[in-house]
């Protein structure tokens, strides 16, 4: 990646990141989206993995209990294997909330704002 395909992935990762920590899910979900298109590997997998994060958020807003479970876990799976990858966002922290967040939905127990996943810079 030269110089300049560096400064607009970070400049687009940022603008995602503030969709997704605001809870602008499906806006999220299309800037992430647009990274996820520019990568790939293990980056690809983590894009992916918030992604379905992202969506998952969406159902949930909208009362799919159900969508929403199966697509935390299967975001959470992508992710949870590749926390070393550098985005410079603290994905071990993620996945700590992402498994909190998934046994309540399992278990359904009441959700509050603290629950709402959250994309920290590292």
């Amino acid at each position: 990646m030269n110089e300049e395909s560096k400064e607009s992935f970070k400049e687009s990762l940022f603008i995602a990141l503030n969709l997704f920590n605001n809870h602008k899910w499906y806006e999220a979900h299309d800037a992430f989206e647009e990274i996820w298109n520019s990568v790939d590997g293990d980056e690809r997998q983590v894009i992916q993995g918030i992604l379905q994060v992202s969506v998952s958020q969406f159902h949930l807003s909208k009362g799919n209990l159900n969508g929403a479970t199966i697509l935390l876990g299967e975001g959470l799976g992508r992710i949870k294997t590749r926390t070393r990858i550098n985005l410079g966002v603290d994905l071990e922290s993620f996945c700590r909330c992402l498994e909190n967040l998934l046994r309540k939905l399992q278990y359904k127990e009441v959700l509050n704002d603290n629950d709402k996943p959250f994309l920290k810079l590292l």
